[in-house]
């Protein structure tokens, strides 16, 4: 006999699969579902069926909407003519909290991983430059994440758009504020020296 009924250990095994929580999360989460008033479970559960059923890609960007196109592609107020290039919604969205970046985006939806048999037919490269045929662009920046698959992607796109008229930039990595030079790994040091800028 287990200690909890068999559809508790099912719902905690199920959210236990989510990224990011454990077995111990997963039992917080049931055990509030528990104490939670019926109609506000109820709610719950009627938006992650919504979510599920309505929310989908952007048909010119890619990021998650429920509409045709997303809100971001639609704000007139966003430069048209520089175009962040990016792996996932939740590297836009990063971008966006900063603040610091007011042009549109382009999700590609993946990185390129031969291992995992994703190539550049599986993620949104054609896409990309299906737009960059119809937009007037003047810059793509290029920000995928400093890892082995996203080096790999950002040279391919940098390749694939060397022969057009635009600026290709790369987002800059370095040493992050407040870090110990003892801690940082190899790859992120050797960033941070490549991209060293004129102080004083």
């Amino acid at each position: 006999m287990g200690v909890y009924p068999s559809i508790l250990f099912d719902l905690i095994r199920m959210l236990s699969r989510l990224p990011g929580l454990g077995e111990k999360s997963a039992t917080r989460i049931v055990m509030q579902l528990l104490r939670m008033p019926r109609e506000e479970v109820r709610a719950l559960a009627a938006l992650i069926h919504r979510v599920r059923s309505e929310i989908r890609a952007c048909s010119r960007c890619y990021h998650f909407t429920d509409a045709e196109v997303c809100d971001l592609c639609r704000d007139p107020s966003r430069d048209t003519g520089v175009l962040c290039v990016v792996e996932s919604t939740a590297d836009l969205l990063a971008i966006e909290q900063s603040g610091a970046f007011k042009g549109r985006y382009h999700v590609l939806q993946g990185v390129l991983a031969p291992l995992n048999a994703m190539g550049p037919e599986n993620i949104r490269i054609r896409e990309l430059m299906k737009r960059l045929d119809e937009e007037v662009v003047q810059e793509v920046i290029i920000a995928t994440n400093p890892s082995g698959e996203g080096e790999a992607t950002a040279h391919y796109l940098s390749r694939l758009l060397k022969d057009r008229p635009l600026r290709i930039s790369r987002i800059a990595y370095g040493v992050p504020m407040g870090s110990d030079l003892k801690y940082i790994d190899r790859v992120t040091i050797e960033r941070a020296l490549k991209g060293r800028q004129p102080f004083g």
